[in-house]
């Protein structure tokens, strides 16, 4: 695959923007299984996450495992972000209402435009499946660096739905929208923003 984004970028049927193939970040939140890493522990929102897109032809560059930890969380999120070669990061787990679910907090800090639509059509489609228990949810989206960024819950379930109904079809033209201003221009470096 073409590791330059311009090499990736095209236009829809609508004559939008896209990047696609897009190259993906994953990042699992959970004190639980990072505690067990050594261990090869188990990742199913990870994994369901992953072949969603894979499955649509997309490729997964980077997954990361940390604990419910503020500063881990965006560290991790900051890092992929920052990186050429990550068109889009999802984080999942940590969207909660626990004292440890910080997930949204640690990403959204580094938004520069939020996506609210995002977590709005997310916890529809979440009534269908789990009712009021929706309103639990605290997942969200935005742009950081140029690169769309969304906060979902753990489950295997909430992962599935959010990948295949909303962002896999979605991200694709948001990814091309966020970077367009870039397009044909080398990136700048982001070493500053990694620090």
């Amino acid at each position: 695959m073409p590791t330059d984004r311009d090499d990736r970028r095209s236009t829809d049927d609508h004559g939008h923007d896209v990047i696609d193939p897009l190259y993906v970040g994953i990042v699992t939140v959970s004190s639980s299984r990072a505690q067990a890493a050594e261990e090869d522990p188990d990742d199913p929102g990870g994994d369901t996450i992953q072949e969603c897109f894979e499955a649509e032809g997309h490729e997964v560059q980077e997954r990361l495992l940390v604990r419910d930890d503020y500063s881990a969380i965006r560290t991790a999120v900051r890092g992929l972000v920052a990186r050429r070669d990550v068109d889009v990061v999802l984080t999942t787990g940590g969207t909660g209402v626990t004292a440890d679910d910080v997930s949204p907090e640690a990403t959204s800090s580094l938004f520069e435009r939020e996506l609210p639509g995002f977590g709005e059509l997310f916890r529809s489609l979440s009534w269908d499946e789990v009712g009021t228990r929706a309103m639990a949810s605290r997942a969200t989206a935005g742009i950081a660096v140029d690169t769309p960024v969304f906060c979902l819950p753990g489950s295997t379930s909430a992962c599935e739905t959010a990948c295949e109904q909303l962002i896999v079809p979605e991200v694709p033209h948001l990814a091309g929208l966020a970077t367009r201003h870039r397009a044909g221009t080398t990136d700048p470096t982001l070493e500053e923003y990694q620090e």
